[in-house]
């Protein structure tokens, strides 16, 4: 049994009219639901001509018929390929011509500018998924019988291929195997001691290995449950806890909490874990949330091409700051960024990963795939360490250090000096082109209190905090800064919007 779909479905409750998922408008999705509507949407795809090995690619509103379509493509041998649905039109076309997929699933709100493009792309075919769950697929998969025969498959089988930001150059799609997936969500289940009566509150997009791969197939692997919502909304969130014992986010989540008065120790009375990754999350928001709720924040590491590499304890010390341990079956190491020499416990280089969570390689990408391998490890591009207790910490990416005056300086680092101000919510330290010490360092800052802008009490505020050259020669004020739809801080864009910031 290597398919993905059927090593879930073996692990589903035994009594199958138990809810799997309960949705914003009060209907309730149960196991026996799954089973059916997975096989009408396997059979949908054979219909539209999808074979084994085949990619479907769906950039459609977050939807339960949208999971049944993922289960379904598992089902079928097909591969799912969801996109980000803020990606734009030229966007999409690059990452068809790119995938070749045999079928493109997108909202019904853009199927004029979807056929285009997939007619541009080599005659791809369309159909259609929105948010309430309706379009021409959904129509189709109606018709069919509700039985289908799921194919067996290698675990080595293609299951998955999710694209990277591509905030640098060329998106890569990042191949995954149903035995990455599997090896990972029967991990988290019992490192995170999921069961079949947790209710999980899923508030996440479906495009992302964060919603998808980890928030529904554990569920799934659990035999649990989920309160299933379109998007995040932290009042409703709050209202809804009662109901639920486990939440997954991204830091932004939890920023946007701490902003709820309801936010109390009796308004979480239920729950029993917090997650947090996508995005690091602060020490001072890490302390915050414990000191409102009782609870400390659960902080992950994962990746596209990795899902799931360490995770602080269930049992045991969530140190704030750290990503904790490599789970269990994985393997950490830190190497020196340019030589790939292993590094001495609490130096920093940046950090390789290995284990059977790890991808395959990159689509169409043998030469890239073999660049960012070493030694069977693959070299993740992110900078840390590993201390005397073997907790991870992520110091920033290796395309994000600053080098001012001959000296690194680790973003991560300014960031927790800013964040730890009573005047600071959150920050961004970038570098910028400097005419006498090649960078300098930019510490962007949201106030607490709005109006805030008095940049002469933080750099005062700093000075017995940081070594003198750690510390921003600029600091600049913003209401917000912006971040991807994961919650991830957009530097790049930072660096194009303040790169004169010294005058260059």
């Amino acid at each position: 049994m290597a398919n993905l779909y059927d090593i879930l479905r073996s692990r589903a409750p035994s009594d199958l009219s138990r809810p799997f998922a309960v949705l914003e408008d009060g209907r309730t999705f149960s196991y026996a639901d799954i089973g059916d509507q997975s096989a009408r949407y396997a059979e949908a795809l054979t219909a539209c001509g999808v074979k084994v090995g085949d990619r479907v690619a769906v950039q459609a509103p977050k939807c339960i018929e949208m999971l049944m379509l993922y289960l379904g493509c598992l089902r079928a041998g097909a591969v799912f390929l969801p996109l980000n649905t803020a990606y734009t039109t030229g966007e999409i076309d690059y990452f068809l011509r790119d995938s070749e997929p045999a079928l493109f699933v997108c909202d019904a709100a853009t199927i004029d500018a979807a056929k285009a493009v997939a007619e541009s792309a080599g005659g791809i075919r369309v159909e259609t998924l929105d948010e309430s769950g309706t379009g021409s697929l959904s129509r189709l998969a109606a018709t069919q019988s509700g039985r289908f025969d799921t194919v067996d498959c290698s675990g080595d089988a293609l299951a998955a291929i999710l694209y990277t930001s591509g905030t640098t150059g060329r998106s890569k799609g990042a191949m995954l195997s149903h035995a990455n997936l599997a090896s990972n969500c029967l991990t988290l289940v019992d490192y995170w001691r999921f069961s079949d009566k947790d209710v999980l509150l899923h508030a996440l997009p479906i495009f992302h290995t964060h919603g998808l791969f980890v928030g529904t197939n554990v569920t799934l692997a659990a035999g649990a449950s989920m309160i299933f919502l379109p998007k995040f909304e932290p009042a409703q969130l709050l209202a809804l806890m009662p109901r639920a014992t486990v939440m997954m986010g991204v830091p932004t989540f939890y920023i946007r909490l701490l902003g709820e008065s309801g936010l109390t120790r009796e308004a979480v009375a239920g729950m029993r874990l917090f997650i947090s990754g996508s995005a690091p999350l602060s020490a001072e928001i890490h302390r915050e949330f414990r000191e409102r709720t009782g609870h400390a924040i659960l902080e992950r590491y994962g990746m596209t091409e990795t899902n799931m590499n360490s995770s602080n304890p269930y049992d045991g010390d969530r140190i704030a700051g750290t990503v904790g341990l490599p789970l269990p079956g994985v393997d950490i190491r830190i190497a020196d960024p340019e030589t790939g020499a292993p590094m001495a416990q609490g130096e920093v280089g940046v950090i390789e990963i290995k284990g059977p969570n790890v991808f395959s390689g990159y689509w169409r990408m043998p030469e890239k795939t073999a660049q960012e391998f070493h030694d069977g490890y693959f070299i993740s591009g992110d900078l840390g360490l590993i201390d005397d207790r073997g907790y991870v910490s992520i110091v920033g990416r290796a395309k994000d250090l600053i080098i001012a005056g001959g000296y690194n300086i680790y973003p991560a680092e300014v960031e927790a000096a800013l964040d730890e101000l009573p005047q600071i919510r959150e920050s961004a330290v970038i570098g910028v082109p400097h005419p006498d010490m090649g960078e300098g360092v930019v510490a962007i800052c949201v106030p607490r209190d709005p109006g805030f802008a008095d940049s002469a009490a933080i750099t005062a505020a700093l000075a017995d905090r940081l070594a003198r050259f750690k510390q921003p020669r600029r600091i600049i004020f913003m209401d917000t800064i912006p971040k991807n739809t994961m919650g991830k801080v957009q530097k790049n864009v930072l660096r194009e919007q303040h790169a004169g910031a010294f005058g260059g």
